[in-house]
């Protein structure tokens, strides 16, 4: 079992910037990808960023491209999203998940284990 711990959310104003940690503790022996996701109430959750185990391989959501960085530090467990130039359209709850491999996803589904998730809240 592996739990996740997200951090560093909170109201910010429009062009600013965010960094949202994420860290796992339990069984983290494995290797295992990490993505962040968010969802605003009454929508899907979505699919922001994803790194792989190693940090070498990042995918992006288009909508946040050139914005956000995902990054990971293996010795501390903690997988972080800078958020630079943050628009009020990525208001959300942000969650990170970790799924049981290398290699990153960017389907919600294929992530096992999930954090309680951390609120952005982007002001105009």
């Amino acid at each position: 079992q592996v739990q996740l711990v997200e951090s560093g959310g909170g109201l910010v104003q429009a062009g600013d910037s965010l960094r949202l940690s994420c860290t796992s503790s339990g069984r983290t022996s494995s290797r295992y990808a990490v993505g962040w996701f968010r969802q605003v109430p009454g929508k899907e959750r979505e699919f922001v960023a994803a790194i792989s185990w190693s940090g070498s391989s990042t995918r992006y959501a288009d909508s946040v491209k050139g914005r956000f960085t995902i990054s990971r530090d293996n010795a501390k467990k903690t997988v972080y999203l800078q958020m630079n130039s943050l628009k009020p359209e990525d208001t959300a709850d942000y969650y990170c998940a970790a799924r049981s491999s290398s290699y990153y996803d960017t389907v919600r589904g294929d992530y096992d284990y999930w954090g309680q998730g951390t609120q952005v809240t982007v002001s105009s």
